[in-house]
């Protein structure tokens, strides 16, 4: 098979980076991208051009008569007791976290090229109040530190002036800012702002600060730090 033509590399690439390609073809597709600089520059390109699917959706509230009818078919028998009730809204908060982490695992690797390892995950919680606390980010890094996605596990209010910014902080010296992030859905952020060593200790944790629009005009945060989540390997 001539995998010098375009057409066959980009129909390939299309099919990888789909899901479509399986078995003994997607790992003779795989053990092929080393040598092959056209197989990977059209797997990239699918790659980016799908990308922007994992962030696009926004998010629908479902009526409740759904919701009621899934609470019957999973608790028949349960009482309808308050207490009964928060525990199966805290089930199904788990579950949307849950589905969060797992959509920026998919967004990292539509992000990388060939078999990638599995992405390191910063949940950043809320620095305030209990209210603040409930909520959070979620930060999906790649193994090697080359691409990062954000997503918000509930979205944030936010003032119509104001908006969010994502901040680097090493063990020490001043935090470096990653750029701005969505207060209702998922950030690819550019791969060009990430520390050289940001798996290799060069970022303590990831911290998010309320800025005006633009950013922090003086590369430092200006505005409350509202979430931030360490860096654990």
């Amino acid at each position: 098979m001539d995998y010098a033509r375009p057409a066959l590399a980009d129909a390939l690439a299309q099919q990888y980076a789909a899901g479509t390609l399986r078995g003994g073809a997607r790992r003779r597709y795989e053990a092929l991208l080393p040598g092959h600089p056209l197989l990977r520059e059209a797997l990239q390109a699918w790659q980016l051009r799908l990308m922007p699917l994992t962030g696009v959706l926004a998010p629908q509230a479902p009526p409740a008569r759904l919701w009621q009818g899934i609470e019957r078919r999973l608790w028949p028998s349960a009482a309808a007791a308050p207490q009964a009730g928060w525990q199966r809204l805290a089930l199904w908060r788990g579950v949307s976290a849950l589905a969060s982490v797992a959509a920026l695992g998919l967004a990292l690797l539509l992000v990388l090229p060939g078999p990638a390892q599995p992405p390191v995950v910063v949940v950043l919680q809320g620095t305030g109040g209990a209210a603040r606390a409930a909520d959070g980010f979620v930060a999906s890094v790649s193994a090697d530190g080359r691409a990062l996605v954000t997503r918000p596990l509930l979205p944030v209010s936010l003032e119509a002036d104001r908006v969010l910014e994502l901040w680097s902080v090493p063990p020490e010296g001043a935090p470096r800012s990653l750029g701005l992030i969505a207060a209702d859905g998922a950030t690819v952020i550019d791969r060009r702002r990430l520390p050289a060593r940001l798996l290799k200790g060069g970022t303590a944790a990831l911290a998010v600060s309320v800025e005006p629009p633009g950013g922090s005009p003086t590369g430092v945060p200006t505005g409350p730090v509202i979430y931030a989540g360490k860096l654990q390997l």
